[in-house]
């Protein structure tokens, strides 16, 4: 269902299906990534929280029960991305994949002399384009309740979500009408380039180097779970995701310092 048939029947889901009280408190209480939100906007991310839910399908595989907690826990946090967008940027597929632990993949890779060869990693999570989102539950949770600077899982694999809106994941997400393209290119491009001319002494992830796509991925962790690292760093970077994600982490940390200094 699209979402200009969806959008109609969304007071009817909020008012009929909502996550209960007591467990949006209990767990919006402890997700670090959601203490500096206003109380507006926690109401908004309830909202979309709720109608994430309601629209996607969680899948425990190789012996994981989803639980309501579960389905909390992810949307709450994936919505964050899109806290002030809209639910119609995760539509083109249905299926949420929760593996308890990192599942292996089986991929062809080319090596450095050009010969195809099959190659078996272990993964936290991916995304399929118009495709199902898969995670590990351990590796998710780690990151909900115990996050580091820069690494989200979470963060990580619906960003690529965002990025594979124009087709493909290659860094390029659809632009808002008022952002401009050139600008974009030119300070992803300067960034991306920027890292990995300095893989000795990297001040983010060196995953971020692997390609576009995954340079996308890597700063919208540092955007969400350590503003001030990406805006220090990549200033110009940072100011495309402010005004891509129409929010500013940074600006919410700073609040949240002086409101505690002042109490």
């Amino acid at each position: 269902m699209s979402s200009w048939l969806k959008k109609p029947f969304r007071p009817f889901i909020l008012k009929r299906h909502p996550i209960p009280d007591s467990l949006w408190r209990d767990i919006s209480r402890q997700l670090p990534l959601l203490q500096n939100l206003s109380s507006s906007d926690m109401k908004k991310l309830r909202k979309w929280a709720t109608l994430f839910i309601h629209e996607k399908t969680f899948t425990g595989v190789q012996g994981y029960e989803v639980t309501d907690e579960t389905r909390v826990i992810i949307a709450a946090q994936a919505c964050l991305l899109i806290l002030n967008l809209d639910l119609e940027y995760y539509d083109g597929w249905i299926e949420i994949v929760i593996y308890p632990d990192n599942f292996k993949v089986n991929r062809e890779v080319s090596d450095h002399n050009g010969l195809i060869h099959n190659e078996e990693r272990a993964l936290s999570g991916e995304s399929w384009s118009h495709g199902p989102l898969i995670l590990s539950w351990d590796e998710a949770y780690s990151d909900s309740f115990f996050p580091t600077d820069g690494h989200h899982v979470i963060i990580h694999e619906f960003s690529h979500k965002l990025d594979m809106l124009n087709g493909r994941a290659n860094g390029m997400p659809p632009l808002h009408p008022s952002m401009q393209r050139e600008k974009w290119t030119e300070s992803l491009s300067n960034g991306y380039y920027e890292l990995n001319n300095n893989l000795d002494d990297p001040y983010i992830n060196r995953y971020a180097s692997t390609n576009p796509a995954e340079y996308f991925a890597v700063i919208s962790e540092y955007f969400f779970t350590a503003p001030d690292i990406l805006k220090t760093h990549q200033p110009d970077v940072y100011e495309q995701l402010t005004l891509f994600y129409k929010q500013d982490p940074s600006v919410r940390i700073t609040n949240q310092i002086i409101i505690m200094n002042n109490m």
